[in-house]
């Protein structure tokens, strides 16, 4: 016997509802309700279904069966929905993993997934977590937010995103660090949109988030658990190494954590300019030191030699923050400098700067003033542009003395 599908079991539910309510008639409303309730209850995310519709929803956390909370507006409420029962939330997690040929279970009770819109999953089993099965679910918009979009929010100013623009079309190596919730994504989305169109890009990620457009010759690759027996798994790294045998004019690395550090900073320094990737750090400079640490992670060697990898790969970091009325902005982009003297130079080029005086936004809270502005401390590394046509630019952008 095959599978219901969703009409049979929308028809059973309507005999169902129809045979039961003889004695008590309900309104057409109310029968609609019933049916939608019953059928998230069997085929889809049960409680969460609503929510999941919600847009104004950017975060979904699940502590156990009894504890939903949601992320709304920069605000974290606690909901009073529930699920039925410790099972159900396990079948809701068994559904959300096998979408995307992932796996949770007890011999691997840690997963991370995707739903069908591409909202970000991660999964830990109880008794891992020991109040029940945590779920934390990082919704994206539907309409993928775009530079202008960014602009608009004040998220970046004009001038900078041009400065951007001009250097990826240029080919700069760009990596964009930030802390947990920062944008780092949805940055980097809008900024792989300044990437020529004739370009052959692949995009590697742990789990497939990234939405790039206006790429006809695109291929992306996501990363693969190992099965049971720790056999047939995919890792970052491994999708690097096969990628450098693609043909790519740039890798796109969706987030860096690990090992795969080092294969991305050799992949940059092997003639694939222009590519991009994220990762977490408290400031640039935290996340030279970070990438140093990934590094060693994948290879025992001298750090002298892993710090000259690092500058000579990465050419500009952009890094994110989460301000403290829950905005996102970028507040430093900064040029990777030379090693020398045991350390890494930075070049500072914008700096967001916070104004004395901040108003207050709709909630009567403080709402935080200020611009992202150039340093003066000029672009240095200005070979790309000349390289790239860009003669005019490297005499504005570049250093003078």
């Amino acid at each position: 016997m095959g599978e219901i599908d969703d009409d049979e079991i929308y028809e059973i539910i309507d005999d169902v509802i129809f045979s039961n309510n003889r004695k008590k008639d309900l309104s057409v409303r109310e029968k609609c309700d019933l049916k939608r309730e019953l059928f998230d209850s069997i085929r889809g995310m049960d409680v969460l279904e609503d929510i999941l519709k919600d847009s104004d929803v950017t975060e979904i956390m699940i502590n156990g069966p009894d504890n939903i909370f949601i992320e709304k507006g920069g605000t974290i409420i606690k909901l009073e929905s529930r699920f039925s029962s410790k099972q159900r939330l396990d079948d809701v997690i068994q559904q959300m993993v096998s979408n995307v040929n992932r796996r949770v279970n007890e011999s691997t009770p840690i997963a991370d997934s995707r739903l069908k819109d591409g909202s970000r999953v991660n999964v830990v089993l109880a008794p891992i977590s020991i109040d029940g099965s945590a779920v934390t679910i990082r919704k994206f918009p539907k309409n993928r937010i775009t530079m202008e979009k960014l602009i608009e929010i004040h998220s970046i100013t004009n001038e900078a995103a041009c400065f951007l623009k001009m250097l990826v079309k240029a080919g700069y190596n760009i990596f964009i660090s930030g802390g947990t919730g920062s944008g780092k994504t949805t940055f980097l989305n809008a900024l792989s949109n300044y990437i020529p169109a004739d370009e052959r890009i692949i995009t590697i990620e742990d789990s497939a988030e990234l939405q790039l457009q206006n790429i006809n010759n695109l291929v992306r690759l996501e990363a693969r658990q190992a099965n049971l027996e720790g056999e047939n798994g995919i890792s970052i790294r491994d999708l690097i190494r096969s990628s450098l045998r693609m043909r790519p004019d740039r890798i796109v690395v969706g987030e860096v954590r690990g090992a795969e550090a080092l294969d991305m900073l050799q992949a940059m320094n092997t003639g694939h300019d222009g590519s991009l990737s994220t990762g977490h750090a408290n400031s640039p400079k935290d996340m030279l030191s970070r990438l140093e640490t990934m590094v060693l992670m994948g290879m025992d060697m001298p750090l002298s030699a892993i710090k000259g990898q690092i500058a000579a790969g990465i050419d500009i970091i952009v890094h994110l923050g989460r301000m403290r009325d829950k905005t996102r902005k970028v507040l430093e982009i900064v040029e990777v400098m030379d090693y020398r003297n045991g350390e890494i130079g930075i070049n500072t080029l914008y700096k967001f700067e916070e104004d004395s005086i901040s108003e207050k936004n709709n909630d009567g809270n403080l709402k935080v003033q200020g611009c992202l502005k150039w340093q003066n401390n000029g672009l240095r590394n200005i070979f790309k542009l000349l390289n790239s046509g860009f003669y005019k630019e490297a005499e504005i952008y570049g250093r003078t003395d």
